[in-house]
């Protein structure tokens, strides 16, 4: 008869197991049960694995356990995460701060695209664990307002993304910044892009633990592959397919197209925010907190979601327009069928896409016979389910024109993405309901 692991026979302490009880976590996931016997006594760990895994509670138990509250200083963490996006930076902060507060620790979050004033403030009033994008962080190093030589644990979460983000100097200075000698926890994916590099620069004798093959799909992940005749036939699609009771995303490829389909969605009585480059920080923080908070049911976003977005309970992912490549098809499906729950993943297929889409799913590893469907057939109206009821889109209030009218408006100069350095920001964590999903053994880690 096989025992299953506990938290507590892990070493995890009564008062964390008591605050992870209090969340709904009470069973550890796989690539809990196979790092936190090693990462718990001070090893190097490299761990592999995907996004819903459970990895941050992998690396957030031994980081809260093994930290000593009493050695806080203004300005030098004794404890360091990366992480590739502001979206999965506001996450693990989330997820990290009940458990530190048990341990006595205090955590504070460091990206771009926001005023620096508040972060210098918190780092000088004393931090123990510092959550970080790498941009805003090399920042601060710059400027003397933050110090790592006293960093005893460092994690990189999701180096292979940071990879692929162009982040991996930055990594590189920054853990070079970093005690040769404290404990180094890697996660990723992948081992490609250079972070075998990484790797072997600086984790000593690092225990690997993988708890899926490389690019696999998720086992509770059910994919559809839907051929539609033409552009007309495409639109009606995606409207019934976003028209269901619970969560789901749309990707589309531009940040006019994710733009202009919220806008018709929410017009045709589905409330739908959008996520893209092009939104102001303050604009993102409201477009996400209503999909967490169910305001709103759609998100329709381009790939800068595919990483960051962390909300359960997202039953269906929509591929309005199929990725360039496998890696991206896997990242934006991964937003369901997390933590153990079921979802599906549509991909929307016009005939001239048929032959790169074929190919695109040959390389992710999923097999799945395509169907030529319209709005109207059996196997769309089954998965869609339920429909949720009309909502009447609020009225636009107008803004008042200023009565000054006498001198042009002041236009700041530059350009680029409002987003910053670092990613885009928040991936707040709900609740919503979800069709033909198993029971939740525990919340999304």
């Amino acid at each position: 008869m096989t025992i299953e692991p506990t938290f507590a026979s892990l070493g995890v302490s009564d008062g964390l197991v008591k605050t992870l009880a209090a969340q709904g976590i009470s069973a550890p996931f796989p690539i809990q049960t196979k790092t936190l016997p090693d990462s718990m006594t001070g090893r190097d760990v490299l761990g592999r694995g995907k996004t819903g895994s459970g990895k941050t509670l992998a690396f957030s138990l031994p980081l809260v356990t093994r930290l000593s509250p009493g050695r806080r200083r203004a300005a030098q963490p004794s404890g360091l995460i990366l992480a590739p996006t502001r979206e999965l930076a506001t996450q693990i902060t989330a997820t990290l701060q009940p458990l530190a507060a048990v341990a006595g620790l205090t955590v504070t979050t460091i990206f771009g695209g926001v005023s620096q004033h508040r972060q210098v403030q918190a780092l000088k009033a004393g931090v123990d664990i510092v959550v970080a994008c790498p941009g805003r962080l090399e920042d601060l190093m710059r400027q003397g307002e933050i110090s790592l030589k006293a960093v005893e644990i460092t994690v990189i979460d999701e180096a292979d993304h940071m990879a692929d983000l162009g982040f991996l100097p930055g990594v590189t200075r920054i853990l070079s910044a970093t005690p040769s000698g404290g404990q180094r926890l890697l996660f990723s994916a992948t081992l490609d892009n250079g972070v075998d590099k990484l790797v072997a620069k600086f984790l000593r004798e690092p225990v690997l633990h993988s708890v899926d093959e490389v690019n696999s799909p998720v086992a509770a992940m059910t994919h559809h592959v839907f051929h539609v005749s033409g552009v007309e036939d495409k639109r009606r699609l995606v409207q019934y397919l976003a028209s269901g009771t619970g969560r789901r995303i749309l990707f589309l490829r531009t940040k006019h197209q994710a733009r202009k389909l919220a806008k018709q969605l929410t017009e045709a009585g589905v409330p739908s925010v959008d996520l893209h480059g092009n939104l102001s920080q303050p604009a993102r923080d409201r477009n996400l907190a209503a999909f967490t908070s169910g305001t709103a049911r759609v998100l329709v976003a381009t790939d800068i979601a595919a990483r960051g977005v962390h909300v359960d309970d997202v039953e269906l992912v929509v591929h309005v327009d199929p990725p360039m490549e496998h890696k991206a098809y896997l990242h934006r499906s991964g937003r369901t069928a997390r933590a153990g729950n079921a979802g599906d993943v549509v991909t929307v297929v016009l005939p001239e896409q048929r032959r790169d889409t074929r190919t695109l799913l040959q390389r992710a590893g999923i097999r799945v016979e395509p169907q030529q469907v319209s709005a109207e057939s059996d196997s769309v109206r089954d998965l869609v389910g339920e429909l949720a009821p009309f909502q009447k889109p609020k009225p636009v209030v107008a803004q008042p024109v200023s009565q000054n009218r006498s001198k042009p408006p002041h236009r700041r100069s530059g350009g680029g993405s409002p987003a910053g350095r670092g990613g885009a920001r928040s991936g707040h964590q709900g609740s919503g309901g979800g069709r033909g999903r198993r029971p939740q053994r525990a919340a999304s880690a």
